[in-house]
């Protein structure tokens, strides 16, 4: 009885198709048969992503009306979407560690570390690569310590990544000292002008569509998006199914950290420098974008389309409420109701069933 599950935890042929454990919690984490043999639980993720794209349009209509010269000019939406697609990076990477149960705090602050430890002199020098593969080595190297803390050292996701949000940030401003360091490498700078768009898409919206197709894929179509909901929806039935879950939490932080080494140089590209400050408060941002897309807080459950759709949600809110002189006190209070309001909703379709 023992062997198979030694095999699979060593990576082994059975660790790809060991059976899904057959407890209570495993059964309420199996999507529930619909009408037509249809799951009810894809039907009601459908019903989300749909009613998310209708707040969207909703917006989209509100902005049209009242700005209708400003917000749907061509150079205002190429914005948004640019604008969105930094934290989409960063969102898409924070989806699968709630997924699996865990917690990221300290992505804002990764991005901030990434970004200006990619941006010093001594980096700049080795041009575009040198600045890409600086982003992202930061960016695993983080994911990497938060992913020792939390699956092998025995760390609550919560302490261990704040632990790491503070640290990440008093670094990089010790490296900075406080200023802000320009971007000298033209081939980088490039990227964000109008000429390098591709039919009129900017290369950095590009980005974030490749990493949310990716994304999609891995957690939708492959071995390690299964054993990342089945970590979060019930990890000992997981682990006693043959599968380590110890080095799959591990290989999420990874992923997380990842993502925010690519954003790291995304936004090195859109604002043409590196400084302590950025990233702040995308922690908040992108937890509260994978929740409102439908992301269960306490994990086994995930959606991208979902994630990426709250990401879009907030980016345009900021965007109208910026184009009508709104103050920024509001707008935070506006995204507080909404994902006050998610919350509620997933609390309440959680009583009748998986929502």
């Amino acid at each position: 009885m023992n062997q198979p599950a030694s095999q699979a935890q060593q990576g082994g042929p059975d660790a790809a198709a060991a059976p899904e454990p057959l407890t209570p919690a495993a059964d309420r984490a199996k999507p529930p048969a619909g009408k037509g043999g249809r799951p009810a639980l894809g039907l009601r993720l459908d019903v989300r992503n749909l009613s998310l794209l209708g707040v969207l349009v909703a917006l989209i209509i509100v902005g049209g009306i009242t700005k209708p010269d400003q917000f749907l000019d061509v150079n205002n939406l190429q914005l948004v979407l640019t604008q969105a697609s930094v934290i989409g990076v960063v969102t898409v990477g924070v989806t699968f560690v709630i997924t699996s149960g865990g917690i990221d705090l300290s992505v804002g602050a990764i991005v901030a570390l990434a970004s200006v430890w990619a941006t010093t002199v001594a980096t700049q020098e080795f041009g575009f690569f040198g600045i890409l593969f600086t982003a992202v080595l930061v960016g695993l190297g983080c994911g990497l310590v938060n992913g020792l803390l939390i699956a092998y050292g025995g760390m609550v996701p919560f302490i261990a990544t704040l632990a790491m949000l503070a640290s990440a940030r008093g670094l990089a401003l010790q490296l900075t000292g406080g200023k802000t360091q320009i971007v000298t490498v033209q081939s980088v700078l490039d990227l964000g002008v109008r000429d390098s768009y591709i039919l009129g898409i900017p290369p950095l919206v590009l980005v974030f569509a490749a990493v949310t197709i990716v994304g999609w894929l891995v957690l939708n179509r492959t071995t390690f998006g299964r054993r990342t909901v089945a970590v979060g929806g019930n990890p000992e039935a997981t682990r006693l199914a043959g599968i380590d879950v110890r080095r799959q939490r591990l290989y999420l932080y990874l992923l997380s950290g990842l993502c925010c080494g690519i954003a790291a140089f995304l936004l090195i590209v859109l604002a043409g420098s590196g400084q302590n400050t950025n990233g702040n408060l995308y922690e908040l941002d992108a937890i509260a974008a994978a929740i409102i897309g439908g992301t269960l807080l306490s994990g086994g459950r995930g959606t991208i389309v979902g994630s990426v759709l709250g990401v879009l949600i907030f980016t345009t809110i900021t965007n109208i409420f910026a184009l009508n002189n709104l103050q920024s006190d509001v707008q935070q209070i506006a995204k507080g109701a909404i994902i006050v309001a998610a919350v509620l909703v997933q609390r309440r379709t959680g009583r009748g069933g998986e929502a």
